[in-house]
C-alpha cells in the first residue's frame, strides 16, 4: 500500500462500497436527487439505503440500519435532519465505518452558539470511532475515473485531470458542463462544507498524490491553519500547479463566505503574498480558474515570458498583443533568419513583425503548419498564440468551384479540416515550447473540437489565451526560483 492508498481520504474518494441515508420513496428529496446521481454514473459498487420504512428505494434493497447491511461498509453519506447527525455517525461507528460525508447542513456555518456545538459534537463521535469525514454543510465529492458522483447533478464531462477542492459545494457541480465546453473533466473534486475534520490543506496534500490529477483548482473563502497550508502548498508547487480563486477579499466576499461555511477570511493583499509565497497562481474570475488550468496542465513550461503571436485577423492580433503585457509577457523579437524565412510565404498585405499577421493567404496550409513551425524554432521565442479561425466556407466554395457535389464538398472540407487539426495539435509537442490557441468558436464547429480533443489548449478569445500563457510563464518562473 502506497501513501495516496493510506492517505484519510483514499477510501474517501475510492470506496468498494457506500451505505446511503436520506434518500427515500419521495424521489424530490436531496437525498433521493443525490442517489440518483451516484447511481445515474453508473458507481459499480454496492450502494444500500438506509431508511427506518422503506424497504426499497431507486430500485435498491433498503435497509433500517447500517448493522443489517451485509458487508462493511467503506463510506456513509448522511443527508439527514441536523439533530440525528451525532446519533448516525455512532451507529456507523458501532459497525466498523471509517470514512464518511455529511451532507447535512445547520451547524458552525449558523450564526449562534448551538450549530457550533452540534459540529462540536459530531466530531467527538467520529473521534471516539477513529472516523474520519468530510463535511458538514458539503455536497460531496466526484472521482470521474470509478464513476464515483455524490452531488445533486449528474456528471456529464469527461474523465479528466483537474483536481479540485471547493469551500463551496455546488459551484463544483455547476463547472461540469463549464469544462465540458473544452473537453475537459474533473480528476476528482472535493466538496469541503465546514472542514470540521478535514479542510484545504487535506485536500491539497491528497491531490498532490493523486496520479491522475495533472493541475489542482481551489476556490477558497477563507484558509483556517494558515502555516500549515503554506508548509503544504509551498510542497505541492515544486511538484504540480496549483491555481486559486479567492472570494474573501472584500467586505462583501468576506461576510458571504462566513454565512456559507463559517470561514474565516481575510485582506486580499494578504491572500496575494500567500499565494505568491506558495507558488499559486490567483484568477481573478471563474472563468480564469479554468482557463489557467486548462493551460497549465497541458502545455510544458516555457524558458523566458518571449511570445509570439501569429493571426490571420489584424482585430484578434492585437488584442493578444494587448494583452501580453497584463500577462507579465512581451512581444519577442523575431531573429533576421525568422523573418526571411517567412518572407517568401506572406503575402505582401502581411505584417512581418510580431504579431505575424497573414490577412490573407492562398496556401491555408502555411498558416497551421509551415508557419508556426518558423516560429516555434525561433530561439527568440519562449511561446506561441495562434489564432484559431478556419474559414471553413471559403474552403467550401473554393472546393465546390472545382466541379464537386455538395455532398462530396463536405466530405472534402470535413477531412482537410481533421487534417489541418491534427497538423496544429502536434505544434507544442515537437517543440517542446507552449501553444495556446484563441478563438471566438466553441466545440460545436469540427475545427475546433478537432483541435481540442487531439490535445491543442484553445480558449475562447485571444485575450484568455494569452491571459492563460502568463500564468504558465509566472508558474515557470516560480518553479526556477524556489524547486
Amino acid at each position: 500500500m502506497n501513501d495516496f492508498e493510506i492517505n484519510p481520504l483514499y477510501k474517501i474518494m475510492h470506496p468498494k462500497n457506500i451505505a446511503f441515508w436520506g434518500a427515500s420513496s419521495n424521489s424530490m428529496s436531496m437525498g433521493s436527487i443525490q442517489l440518483a446521481s451516484l447511481l445515474m454514473l453508473g458507481f459499480e459498487g454496492n450502494v444500500y439505503p438506509i431508511h427506518p420504512r422503506d424497504k426499497e428505494i431507486k430500485g435498491l434493497k433498503a435497509y433500517s440500519r447500517i448493522s443489517d447491511v451485509p458487508e462493511k461498509v467503506d463510506l456513509a453519506i448522511l443527508v439527514i435532519p441536523t439533530a440525528i447527525v451525532a446519533q448516525v455517525l455512532n451507529e456507523c461507528g458501532e459497525a466498523g465505518v471509517k470514512r464518511a460525508i455529511v451532507v447535512s447542513a445547520g451547524f458552525s456555518e449558523k450564526e449562534g452558539t448551538e450549530g457550533k456545538e452540534l459540529q462540536k459534537r459530531i466530531v467527538e463521535v467520529a473521534d471516539s470511532y477513529g472516523i474520519k469525514f468530510l463535511g458538514p454543510n458539503c455536497i460531496g465529492v466526484v472521482n470521474s475515473y470509478l464513476k464515483l458522483n455524490t452531488t445533486f447533478n449528474p456528471y456529464d464531462a469527461a474523465p479528466g485531470f483537474i483536481g479540485m477542492a471547493s469551500q463551496s459545494g455546488s459551484f463544483i457541480t455547476q463547472m461540469f458542463g463549464h469544462l465540458s465546453k473544452f473537453g475537459l473533466g474533473f480528476s476528482q473534486a472535493l466538496s469541503l462544507g465546514n472542514e470540521a475534520m478535514i479542510d484545504l490543506s487535506d485536500c491539497l496534500e491528497y491531490l498532490a498524490q493523486c496520479p491522475k490529477t495533472k493541475v489542482i483548482a481551489l476556490y477558497i473563502e477563507g484558509i483556517r491553519r494558515g502555516r500549515h497550508f503554506v508548509e503544504i502548498a509551498k510542497k505541492v508547487s515544486k511538484i504540480k500547479p496549483i491555481v486559486s480563486y479567492y472570494i474573501g477579499g472584500s467586505e462583501a466576499g468576506r461576510r458571504a463566505g462566513q454565512s456559507h461555511t463559517g470561514a474565516m477570511a481575510g485582506p486580499d493583499r494578504l491572500y496575494d503574498g500567500v499565494f505568491r509565497q506558495c507558488g499559486i497562481i490567483r484568477a481573478n474570475s471563474i472563468e480564469e480558474l479554468f482557463d489557467f488550468c486548462y493551460v497549465l496542465g497541458t502545455q510544458p513550461l516555457p524558458q523566458g515570458n518571449r511570445l509570439a503571436i501569429l493571426t490571420h485577423s489584424g482585430g484578434p492580433g492585437a488584442a493578444a498583443a494587448d494583452s501580453a503585457e497584463r500577462a507579465g509577457l512581451k512581444l519577442a523579437e523575431l531573429s533576421p533568419v525568422t523573418l526571411k524565412a517567412l518572407a517568401p510565404l506572406l503575402p505582401y498585405t502581411a505584417s512581418v513583425k510580431n504579431p505575424v499577421d497573414l490577412t490573407f493567404a492562398k496556401n491555408l496550409n502555411d498558416y497551421m503548419a509551415t508557419l508556426p513551425r518558423i516560429l516555434l524554432k525561433d530561439e527568440q521565442i519562449d511561446s506561441l498564440f495562434l489564432y484559431c479561425l478556419m474559414p471553413q466556407q471559403r474552403v467550401m466554395l473554393g472546393v465546390l468551384g472545382t466541379g464537386q457535389g455538395l455532398e462530396q464538398a463536405q466530405q472534402i472540407v470535413s477531412e482537410y479540416v481533421k487534417g489541418q487539426s491534427a497538423i496544429a495539435a502536434n505544434l507544442s509537442l515537437e517543440s517542446g515550447k507552449p501553444v495556446v490557441g484563441g478563438t471566438f468558436g466553441d466545440r460545436s464547429e469540427l475545427f475546433v473540437r478537432e483541435l481540442q480533443d487531439r490535445g491543442m489548449t484553445v480558449l475562447p478569445s485571444p485575450e484568455r489565451g494569452v491571459a492563460g500563457l502568463g500564468a504558465l510563464y509566472r508558474y515557470s518562473k516560480w518553479r526556477k526560483t524556489f524547486s
